[in-house]
């Protein structure tokens, strides 16, 4: 069986289909996520709504293209909500989902990994 807790890795065994079937899970989530922009798109939206240039210019180094592109897979896997205003010209806003907010724990496990990583590898 898959030990769920994995400080000590050595400990981790498990028969085939066990171990595959632990792992699916996380490799879904890794697929949803996978890619440089798509945690920081949703670390910038935030808690409110945002317009397509706003969240271009708190993401440093994305492209248009590549955002309109993240920004269709967060939807299509639903992590955002795109809404578009009757207006002229019309008005699209970006906000996170309820079920996007549920990753906050795991962004902040990344981010507290991260911080021990870099403190490993080089020391700041």
């Amino acid at each position: 069986m898959f030990n769920k807790n994995l400080e000590n890795t050595e400990d981790v065994e498990c028969s085939k289909n066990a171990c595959i079937a632990s792992l699916l899970p996380v490799r879904d989530a890794l697929e949803v996520l996978n890619g440089r922009w798509k945690l920081p798109i949703l670390i910038a939206l935030g808690d409110r709504p945002k317009r397509f240039k706003e969240i271009s210019k708190d993401i440093d180094g994305i492209t248009d293209k590549m955002l309109s592109k993240e920004l269709k897979d967060l939807e299509m896997n639903k992590l955002v909500v795109r809404t578009v205003y009757d207006t002229f010209p019309p008005t699209v806003e970006y906000r996170r989902t309820e079920h996007s907010r549920s990753l906050g724990n795991v962004i902040m496990a990344l981010k507290e990994w991260g911080e021990l990583h870099r403190k490993e590898i080089i020391g700041k």
